[in-house]
């Protein structure tokens, strides 16, 4: 049994879809960004205020290989940023199975609006969600095993849909 690593944009519901997920296949869930501000003592805000974008992703890389390097299988929600690293991406595949919780950009930019803890998208939520998306989606297409389209789901129905592919990965 190996982890469940669910990456995406930013609002597309990893941690959410990602603690229902650890709930029901009995393992424990972490949360790359969690993890991130909880070693730092800092707000990804505040890191990214301090020391910008690239000693922001430094710290995410070294969390990320953190979690992926535990033994128990668990269930990861990466930050969306996480593909960026190639080094990331091929530690990522080789963890687990890893699921691209994949929406559109209208909908992420509406889930991003809220809350203070995205500071690449403060300014311009549309318009710099559209950019990312569009920078990142074949770096997630290329990472991930299976990929989950949440656009018209809720959160139980995209949990439902990972365990399911996680299950046939198994078999």
């Amino acid at each position: 049994m190996s982890h469940v690593v669910l990456i995406g944009m930013m609002g597309a519901g990893k941690t959410t879809v990602g603690r229902l997920v650890a709930r029901r296949l009995g393992r424990p869930f972490h949360d790359s960004d969690e993890a991130v501000e909880a070693r730092t003592g800092r707000t990804i805000a505040e890191l990214f205020a301090e020391g910008g974008e690239p000693a922001f992703r430094a710290v995410e890389a070294e969390v990320l290989r953190d979690l992926l390097a535990t033994e128990e299988p668990a269930v990861i929600a990466a930050a969306g940023g996480t593909v960026l690293d190639a080094g990331s991406r091929a530690a990522l595949r080789d963890a687990g199975t890893v699921v691209w919780l994949r929406a559109e950009p209208a909908l992420l930019a509406e889930r991003a609006r809220t809350g203070d803890h995205r500071p690449l998208v403060a300014e311009d939520p549309a318009g710099m969600v559209a950019r990312l998306a569009g920078e990142r989606s074949g770096l997630y297409q290329q990472t991930a095993h299976v990929v989950v389209d949440v656009d018209q789901l809720d959160a139980d129905e995209v949990a439902e849909q990972v365990i399911a592919a996680v299950e046939e990965g198994a078999r």
